[in-house]
């Protein structure tokens, strides 16, 4: 053998013993050709009754816990289960009560927090840079709009009327040339929903089809959850149906809705037709005679032509069974996407006759700036916005209320 061939060589296999223990005594020291099959009962303790144990001779008496403290722990961790279980659905039935509530928790003003924390700091950053007013100092005026997330057509738009405000009002010190910015701004805010129609509307008669559109995780389906409570509150009639058929448990979420608020929905099977659950839900509403039906569609993509010909053959069968509906098409846009919401309503505009905008997770974002262009730029009215998770804080959208609480403390001869 040579030197490789000995590195190369295997070594043997160590052998195993194995040594297969019985659990009964063994009779005459021999062991049982086949396995004893052994019966166990598994006793449940009984609260109040001992519970007789026989101790092994080799086990010492002090390893074992009394039978009465057994008992005793048993006991105590029975109550306090049966306690933590009451605590929960306590806790569940309270927080569904909560939910169900149509009382609004949030009001603007809180629900603006952020971003009237963000439009301050911005401007006491941008006034405390003031020196004149000069070229420089509108430029610098537009940068912080736009930054605020007013859009940069619409920062340049407000800055070209600031310049003109400024000169006819002969401001030169730094409280006359925040006065007249802040005026205008509000003054803007308000001026576009003068010929704004922010109202629902609904069929005179008949039910009226509310269609929901929206990319995946802006909130349609909660804002239907939340809508549709408000309206059954109101003494409406209400139905849903749950045509996005694509997206995972989008069909579960919309029916744990309408179960929490005694709403019937509609529903098809996984990445069923969405039209047909369409059709069906319009057939439901109309023979139970409901009032409103809430539409949700799938989180299409705007630039997908294949989703957006799926919209219009919705649209097609709703508008057959019922000529003149759908009532409102809204758009569901996250407000913390800022210029992105923006640039989801300008597609969806040009691709779908979107009637309003719902604005949802208003109170999370410092990006409430983004109502400002969408109103301005689209002329597309937002007449919801969500404030929080309970049913009550999705409001109607004001225009004049939003510029006060936007502005806040920097509102000047304000009656704030």
């Amino acid at each position: 053998m040579g030197l490789f061939d000995f590195f190369k060589k295997k070594p043997a296999a160590p052998k195993v013993v194995v040594e297969v223990l019985y659990p009964q005594t063994w009779e005459n020291s021999e062991a049982p050709v086949e396995p004893t099959v052994l019966a166990a009962e598994v006793l449940q303790p009984t609260p109040g009754e001992a519970v007789e144990i026989q101790v092994p001779s080799h086990i010492a008496a002090e390893d074992v816990a009394p039978v009465a403290e057994v008992v005793e722990t048993v006991e105590t961790e029975t109550e306090t289960e049966t306690e933590t279980e009451t605590e929960t659905e306590t806790e569940t039935e309270t927080e569904t009560e909560t939910e169900t509530a149509v009382t609004s928790e949030t009001n603007l003003d809180e629900g603006l927090t952020k971003t009237r924390k963000t439009w301050s700091e911005r401007w006491n950053a941008f006034m405390a840079n003031f020196r004149s007013v000069d070229e420089d100092f509108f430029e610098e005026l537009e940068e912080t709009l736009i930054g605020a997330d007013v859009g940069a057509q619409t920062a340049l738009q407000l800055t070209d009327e600031l310049r003109n405000e400024v000169k006819l009002q002969n401001a030169k010190s730094k409280a006359d040339i925040s006065r007249v910015i802040i005026d205008k701004l509000v003054e803007h805010y308000r001026s576009q929903g003068v010929n704004e129609d922010a109202s629902m509307h609904f069929a005179p008669e008949g039910p009226t089809v509310i269609l929901f559109v929206g990319v995946n995780g802006v909130g349609k389906t909660t804002t239907i959850g939340k809508m549709s409570a408000r309206y059954k509150a109101e003494g409406k009639q209400v139905v849903l149906a749950a045509a996005d058929t694509f997206r995972a448990g989008a069909t579960q979420q919309l029916q744990a809705w309408g179960e929490r608020n005694g709403i019937p929905v509609v529903a098809g099977a996984a990445n069923a037709d969405p039209a047909s659950v369409v059709y069906d839900g319009v057939k439901t509403a109309i023979e139970t005679n409901a009032d409103i039906l809430f539409v949700d569609t799938a989180g299409r993509l705007q630039n997908n032509v294949n989703l957006m010909q799926e919209l219009a053959k919705m649209k097609r069968i709703i508008t057959r069974e019922l000529p003149n509906e759908p009532q409102e098409v809204l758009l569901a846009l996250d407000a913390t996407t800022g210029q992105n919401a923006l640039q989801q309503a300008r597609l969806f505009k040009d691709s779908t006759d979107v009637t309003g905008i719902v604005l949802t997770k208003l109170d999370g974002t410092a990006k409430g700036g983004i109502i400002l262009p969408i109103r301005n730029e689209l002329h597309l009215p937002v007449k919801w916005v969500g404030l929080g998770e309970q049913v009550g804080d999705l409001q109607p959208f004001d225009a004049d209320d939003f510029a006060k609480s936007l502005f806040g403390s920097l509102l000047i001869g304000d009656d704030k």
